[in-house]
């Protein structure tokens, strides 16, 4: 038996909510990375910008790549939305969430095309990838501290 609010409405569920907001992610606007045509986007889409001279050094270090796009001074992979969940991204790369390239609305170029039906690079070795080229230690191995 479904659960209704006093109004008599059948308040959302928290898988719901999720979905809806990963659908308004999949809505092309003015600086935001588009997903390819014919591809889709279950997961959402956030993107990790890497400038130019350190991506082309990732690129060889990955073990599948998404869709990535570029400009003369970053290329932006994209990931599933949330990827920057208990992550902190290593300097001086930038997470965007939504996929929202910052500036003046200019989409940069698509550089690669995911051979699948989805856009996404894996986050994990992307993310393992920067850290071993900027000599950061990933968050989770990191000693805390009280």
């Amino acid at each position: 038996m479904a659960m209704r609010a006093a109004s008599g409405i059948r308040p959302l569920g928290l898988d719901t909510m999720v979905r809806l907001q990963r659908g308004r992610h999949t809505v092309t606007t003015p600086g935001r990375l588009p997903v390819p045509e014919g591809m889709t986007a279950p997961l959402g889409c956030d993107a990790v910008a890497v400038p130019s001279f350190l991506a082309q050094q990732v690129l060889p270090r990955l073990p599948r790549v998404g869709c990535v796009y570029a400009d003369e001074t970053h290329w932006w992979w994209i990931v599933p939305s949330d990827s920057d969940y208990a992550l902190e991204w290593p300097a001086p790369a930038r997470y965007a969430t939504g996929a929202v390239v910052p500036g003046p609305g200019v989409v940069p170029d698509l550089l690669h095309r995911s051979d699948g039906t989805v856009p996404y690079t894996p986050p994990i070795p992307l993310y393992l990838a920067l850290c071993r080229l900027t000599n950061t230690t990933p968050t989770w191995s990191r000693t805390l501290s009280a």
